[in-house]
């Protein structure tokens, strides 16, 4: 059997304000053609379909258009599951709809642990044996009690991941006896794995919650999301993150983008080709003199089948921030068909359209914690990564423990 495995699409994006719908249609295009073409039977999605957990209308009706089209084409099953920023219920919702065009979803760890044991192409002559296991939610590893150390809720959250992985094994172990393959899927974090700046830390404490060992012989393939750089965990041939189809800020704009092509033939691990994913859109991070950069924006062309690139530019011993921002901007806007500038640093901190150090905030970021405390990193000049990932880390630990009311993560 033929199987993409893919994940972290984050549909509805938006970057640095400015909308990601036309390099996910790309994608889904190419990935529907890709599919067609390498005659794929199944697609396995490991999370973070969507970017919020109320994506805008646009969004959605990418996601479900996407998902009617494939009807047309070689795959005839679609296993999704949900991740950290989907929400659940809302990936569930069309259920009824979704199953009659053979798309499963598994949107939340359900409380029969059968639901999650998918058989492909059914459970009578399974080809497949997909182990559905979805983003895991504190709520389904432990029960929380007062006191509790971060130390004591790490270790419990490690041991409830592992424990449901082996449960899930333990459903599996006979069909992989019989020499069908078994399958897994996973959103978390895997210790010793790469992240970027913009995987929130899904869990309480350290962010490395499980190791290889985590995941038994039972699979011949596990099939991760979250972490947006392609990457094995410990080595492991066949358990992968497949990374996210595009760079969802500029410190992932070198990664390689793909999915991943499992042809399994019995228990065994599969063949794995990755596929590369076109780039539609460059984003592009250039650090000079205000000088040189002046030169390099109106001197830039794009060529004739890419988006309009988006630019980052950083200022090296500016002095008058403001008044090289203007002139950026004046460059910029002569040079609007061909370059847009998305963010503007001078001696590394973020140059705003006003002068006061608090800038006014949108009411969409208002809503959202977590970007109001990227501001105030902004604002305080802290832009060196480690330090923004560890105060970053704090913060998520907070919003655990103490939920604002409109975070979109609830």
């Amino acid at each position: 059997m033929r199987v993409i495995h893919t994940a972290d699409w984050h549909l509805g994006q938006r970057f640095s304000g400015q909308s990601r719908e036309a390099e996910h249609d790309h994608f889904l295009d190419w990935l529907y053609e890709a599919i067609c073409q390498h005659e794929i039977e199944t697609l396995v999605v490991a999370g973070d379909v969507f970017d919020t957990g109320s994506p805008p209308v646009f969004a959605q009706q990418q996601y479900y258009r996407f998902l009617a089209r494939l009807t047309g084409s070689p795959c005839r099953h679609i296993v999704i599951t949900g991740g950290n920023h989907d929400n659940p219920h809302f990936l569930q919702a069309a259920d009824p709809v979704l199953r009659a065009i053979n798309v499963q979803v598994v949107g939340a760890a359900p409380e029969d642990f059968q639901k999650q044991i998918i058989h492909l192409p059914n459970a009578e002559n399974p080809r497949l044996v997909v182990a559905a296991i979805p983003f895991l939610r504190d709520g389904d590893l432990r029960k929380s009690r007062l006191g509790e150390s971060s130390d004591t809720i790490e270790a419990q959250i490690k041991a409830g991941i592992a424990a449901h992985y082996r449960t899930a094994a333990n459903h599996c172990a006979g069909y992989r006896e019989k020499r069908v393959p078994v399958m897994a899927t996973g959103h978390l974090y895997a210790n010793g794995c790469a992240p970027s700046d913009t995987e929130r830390s899904i869990h309480v404490g350290n962010l490395g919650q499980i190791t290889a060992d985590a995941f038994t012989d039972v699979f011949d393939y596990v099939a991760l999301g979250h972490l947006h750089r392609p990457q094995r965990v410990g080595g492991k041939e066949h358990i992968r993150y497949s990374g996210s189809p595009l760079p969802l800020s500029f410190s992932e704009r070198e990664y390689p983008h793909q999915v991943l092509l499992l042809q399994f033939d019995g228990a065994c691990c599969p063949q794995i080709t990755e596929l590369r994913i076109p780039v539609r859109r460059r984003l592009i991070q250039k650090e000079d003199s205000l000088r040189n950069l002046l030169s390099f924006v109106e001197n830039f062309r794009k060529s004739d089948d890419e988006l309009t690139p988006w630019l980052r530019l950083v200022i090296t011993n500016c002095e008058q921030p403001l008044e090289a921002r203007r002139k950026i901007q004046d460059a910029a806007h002569t040079q609007r068909k061909e370059l847009t500038v998305v963010e503007l640093r001078a001696n590394g901190v973020e140059v705003a359209e006003e002068t006061r150090a608090a800038s006014v905030l949108s009411e969409e970021t208002m809503r959202n914690p977590r970007a109001v405390f990227d501001k105030l990193l902004d604002q305080r000049g802290i832009t060196h990564d480690a330090d923004r990932q560890s105060l970053c880390q704090t913060f998520d630990e907070l919003l655990e423990r103490y939920p604002h009311p409109t975070d979109d993560r609830l």
